[in-house]
């Protein structure tokens, strides 16, 4: 039954309109729809979408919250840097980052970075 329902990431603001401001200014997203709690959700492509909500808990989780696809990552990269996204530098065994973009045998590129809340979120190409 899931594996044929469409997807909504969810993801946590302490401060809603500081996190509307920067998946707006910083990522070039408009929300589609204001929840009645003031949630706000955005649409993405192929019918996928996602949800910020107000909580207290926000930036307290240590792992990728979201992912978009990306067919240039490098592209991607330099693009959301020309708009101020700051990209994570990591080295550690089996994950090394070169100006924000690792590139991993079997898994294509990945660069990482955090929004206005804390949240990690990524753009990442698979190889076909």
């Amino acid at each position: 039954m899931l594996k044929d329902m469409e997807v909504m990431a969810v993801l946590p603001a302490k401060d809603i309109d500081r996190a509307k401001e920067f998946y707006r200014d910083k990522l070039g997203f408009e929300p589609e729809r204001t929840m009645a709690d003031g949630g706000l959700v955005y649409r993405c492509g192929k019918g996928t979408s996602f949800l910020i909500y107000q909580t207290d808990n926000a930036g307290s989780a240590k792992n990728t919250q979201i992912g978009w696809a990306s067919d240039d990552v490098q592209r991607d990269v330099d693009e959301l840097r020309a708009r101020g996204v700051v990209f994570e530098d990591y080295d550690m065994p089996g994950l090394k980052t070169e100006n924000g973009i690792a590139s991993m045998e079997g898994y294509g590129q990945a660069a990482w970075f955090l929004d206005s809340e804390g949240n990690i979120l990524n753009i990442s190409s698979m190889p076909s």
